[in-house]
């Protein structure tokens, strides 16, 4: 960073670093100790969507890889790629997540790509993601009140993004917090 950087409070971003992905399993077993909720194997991938032949190719390549990749896209007109796996194997979920995103990257599309998640469910229907954002590099937790009202439980995300501080690295800058409503998976 240089001087008028410094001077203007400019920053660089942050390089993503997708093997971030992988402090996942730890953070699942923290947070069912901590708070109860357990991962149901559902995971996503959020890119802005591209036309074209290439990304058709990826896209296929992705279909090859990994068995039951599904894609969907939201009322915004983001693309999401879901991957699912058996509930207790977050090792291969967090592969299959790491792969999606290592994919696009290689194609040329990392600069669409937005986000991650892996889903976690609580005994008594309360929902939860850890959302990893692409350009930050970091994560934090994202919690709707059931009853799909686009309502969060901005304290359980609290209480959930300080029992995983030593597992992930966090977004402080709680205004990126974003939701993710009606993210696949979760």
């Amino acid at each position: 960073m240089g001087l008028f950087d410094s001077l203007f409070g400019r920053s660089r971003a942050v390089k993503p670093d997708l093997d971030q992905l992988f402090g996942l399993p730890s953070a699942a077993i923290t947070l069912e100790a901590a708070a109860g909720f357990r991962p149901t194997g559902a995971g996503s991938v959020c890119f802005a969507t591209v036309e074209g032949g290439t990304f058709d190719r990826v896209l296929r390549e992705l279909d090859e890889l990994l068995d039951g990749l599904r894609s969907s896209r939201d009322d915004y007109g983001y693309t999401w790629l879901l991957a699912e796996r058996p509930a207790q194997d977050t090792g291969s979920l967090v592969t299959d997540l790491h792969a999606i995103n290592s994919a696009l990257e290689d194609g040329g599309f990392g600069p669409q790509l937005l986000c991650s998640l892996a889903a976690f469910g609580h005994p008594d229907g309360r929902r939860l993601a850890l959302v990893y954002l692409y350009k930050r590099g970091t994560f934090y937790p994202f919690a709707p009140v059931p009853g799909g009202h686009e309502k969060r439980d901005s304290a359980l995300e609290l209480q959930v993004s300080a029992a995983v501080t030593d597992d992930l690295r966090l977004e402080s800058d709680l205004s990126r917090w974003f939701p993710v409503w009606g993210a696949p998976g979760l």
